[in-house]
């Protein structure tokens, strides 16, 4: 797609309609949806009347939303929307919550709009144009120094496997302690990158890759000159396994500290293959 002017108006409008729910509609119920982790009414509120102002406007376009399935389309186009990224911050009344919206071609986002109601922000992107809040330009710090960087990391895991998955985690956290100015866990990726885009942050960590969640923000913190990649430092796409963004003065130390991480798991595993048996006293 190479004009984004549609689709955007017909964002920005959902997504004027989906900011007044959040602002003035309670949250309602939240419900388990597993092992720690819920939805409210709210989230299901703003999905479904997202899903049909999209639908009137742009009807051959797919939608993907966290609480519902997709639909289906004509085209290699898809809405991915997440109705509140940061429940759990909204159950607890912590502001720190996002409304986020990205039209994806294929497996990578061409715009992007994240709205923080509590806030009063909005940060909106699209390919080619640059990363905006409230109408001026915004972009990414400067910094170069792992010593001067504000770092964000998403959430720890939970399910069934929530301890597995969290070794690397933690592991990441400390070389973070370790080295970095501050770590921050904000409770949304959204919002991760949204303020790495605007330059409150320098590096965001997000180790999931959900196109709701990270759909929208990956274009928004490319477009402030981000650089946004997987894992193992290649470039991002939806399908990558998890969004890693940084400063252009970072990115590099940033993917080696996660690597490092990475080895401390190896390490521990081989030295526990390879030392010797405890010795048991004999009792005689």
């Amino acid at each position: 797609m190479n004009d984004t002017r549609a689709p955007l108006t017909a964002a920005l409008r959902a997504m004027d309609t989906a900011a007044y729910i959040a602002k003035h509609h309670k949250t309602g119920i939240a419900h388990a949806k597993g092992d720690r982790d819920m939805v409210t009414d709210l989230d299901i509120e703003i999905e479904r009347v997202v899903r049909a102002r999209l639908k009137q406007d742009a009807p051959d376009v797919a939608f993907l939303g966290e609480e519902e399935s997709p639909a289906s389309s004509t085209k290699n186009l898809t809405w991915a929307l997440d109705p509140i990224d940061g429940t759990a911050n909204l159950v607890h009344n912590i502001p720190l919550y996002a409304i986020s919206l990205a039209l994806v071609q294929e497996d990578r986002p061409l715009l992007g709009i994240i709205d923080l109601p509590m806030l009063g922000q909005r940060y909106w992107a699209a390919q080619g144009q640059g990363a905006w809040l409230r109408g001026k330009r915004i972009q990414v710090s400067r910094r170069d120094r792992l010593a001067d960087a504000m770092v964000t990391i998403g959430d720890y895991a939970v399910g069934s496997d929530a301890a597995a998955q969290n070794r690397l985690r933690l592991n990441i956290t400390a070389e973070l302690a370790r080295q970095v100015l501050r770590v921050r866990m904000l409770g949304s990726a959204a919002i991760d990158l949204a303020w790495l885009a605007e330059g409150k942050t320098d590096a965001c960590i997000l180790l999931s890759n959900k196109p709701w969640d990270t759909a929208a923000g990956v274009i928004i913190a490319a477009e402030a000159g981000a650089q946004v990649v997987d894992l193992d430092g290649s470039r991002h796409t939806m399908r990558s396994k998890a969004a890693i963004a940084a400063v252009p003065g970072l990115i590099a130390e940033i993917i080696s500290l996660i690597h490092r991480s990475q080895t401390v798991d190896s390490d521990r595993a081989l030295w526990s293959q390879t030392r010797p048996p405890s010795i048991v006293p004999d009792d005689g």
